[in-house]
């Protein structure tokens, strides 16, 4: 099993993914007008229309509800990257911090109010976990 994609459900598909490729410079690959994709180096990051989940006969997933999932992206340099998103993202959540197990984060939140760490190993042993 490969863990492939996570998929966000939005209600603005366009401003979501304008947003995304802003933050992380990877562009969006759109598969369709209610769909598209920012192929990661590790992970996809699918943002879907709400209008989608009647695809899926199902109405599970709500746009701009979520305050349970982090979305998560390894960076270079946490510090630099928050000098850049001050004014791109909508709230900042928590400054660059360095976390008990070692690695220097960034939290914000999307326009839909997902919240996203920006994070990169600042300790030894963190770097050794992310050199598997």
């Amino acid at each position: 099993m490969r863990f492939a994609s996570v998929r966000v459900i939005t209600s603005d598909v366009a401003r979501l993914a304008e947003f995304y490729e802003r933050a992380t410079g990877i562009e969006a690959r759109w598969l369709a007008e209610q769909f598209a994709e920012l192929p990661g180096e590790s992970c996809t990051l699918a943002i879907g229309s709400a209008q989608t989940m009647a695809l899926f006969s199902a109405g599970a997933a709500v746009p701009e509800s979520n305050r349970t999932v982090i979305l998560e992206f390894l960076v270079e340099d946490v510090d630099r990257e928050y000098d850049r998103l001050t004014g791109l993202a909508p709230e900042i959540v928590q400054k660059p911090t360095t976390m008990p197990w070692g690695n220097r984060s960034l939290l914000f939140r999307d326009p839909d109010g997902n919240l996203v760490n920006f994070f990169a190993p600042a300790t030894d042993e963190a770097r050794a976990r992310f050199a598997r």
